[in-house]
C-alpha cells in the first residue's frame, strides 16, 4: 500500500498563493515578462505531440483533453517499492500548496509495466493520492514508442519469478503548459513546494 499524501499545510498555502498575486500585480503593471523557474526550462521540446492512451477509466486520452490546465506526466509503475509512491505523493502535495489553484493541475501517470498495471489496478493505485490523478496506460507494444517520445529510460530487471520482476525507469516530471506545450524538466527529489511555485508561475504567466 502506497504511503497516504502528507497533511494539508494551510500555511504555506497562503504564503504561496500570496507571493504569487503579488506577482501578478507586478507583472500587470509593467511590460509581460517571461517567469524565472527553479525547474529547468526545456520550451520549445516537441513532448507528446501524438499521445493518445487510455485511462484508468477505460477512456481514449490526448493532451487536448486538458487544455486549461498545467499537466504534470510521470513514468513509473504500481509495484514500484519507492521512487513511485514517494513522487505521486509528492505531486498529492503540491496540488495542496498551490490553493484554489490546484483545481487547474492535472497530474498524469503513465505505466511501463503494462503487463501487469492493469486498469482496474491502475484505479485502484490511483486513489491512494488524489481522485484526480490519472494514470495511463500503453499497450505493451506502443511502450516504448511513447517512452521515446518523453525520452525516458525504462529496463525489466528480472526477479527470482516470471512475475516478481521489476522495473528500472527514469524519475523525473515533466510539466506542460495550458497550451498543452512541455515547458519544464523537475529531477526526482524535489520539494514539493519548489514544484508548485513553478506551476503557479507557468499559470500566472499564461494568464498574462
Amino acid at each position: 500500500m502506497a504511503p497516504a499524501p502528507r497533511p494539508f499545510n494551510r500555511r504555506k498555502v497562503l504564503v504561496l498563493s500570496a507571493s504569487w498575486l503579488a506577482a501578478g500585480g507586478l507583472l500587470a503593471g509593467c511590460s509581460p515578462q517571461a517567469p524565472t523557474f527553479k525547474s529547468t526550462d526545456i520550451t520549445g521540446a516537441a513532448f507528446a505531440q501524438d499521445l493518445k492512451l487510455t485511462d484508468h477509466t477505460g477512456q481514449v486520452r490526448t493532451m487536448a483533453d486538458f487544455r486549461g490546465k498545467a499537466v504534470v506526466v510521470f513514468f513509473g509503475f504500481t509495484q514500484c517499492p519507492d521512487v513511485c509512491p514517494t513522487s505521486m505523493t509528492t505531486l498529492a502535495e503540491v496540488k495542496h500548496l498551490m490553493g484554489d489553484r490546484g483545481a487547474q493541475l492535472q497530474v498524469l501517470f503513465i505505466t511501463v509495466d503494462p503487463e501487469r498495471d492493469t486498469l482496474p489496478l491502475l484505479k485502484e493505485y490511483m486513489t491512494n493520492f488524489d481522485p484526480s490523478f490519472l494514470a495511463l496506460r500503453p499497450e505493451p507494444a506502443e511502450l516504448r514508442a511513447v517512452a521515446d517520445s518523453f525520452k525516458i529510460h525504462y529496463r525489466k530487471a528480472e526477479g527470482p519469478t516470471p512475475t516478481s520482476y521489476t522495473m528500472d525507469h527514469s524519475a523525473g516530471k515533466y510539466v506542460f503548459d495550458t497550451n498543452g506545450a512541455v515547458r519544464l524538466f523537475s529531477r526526482y527529489g524535489t520539494e514539493p513546494a519548489v514544484i508548485a511555485e513553478d506551476i503557479l508561475a507557468l499559470l500566472t504567466s499564461m494568464d498574462a
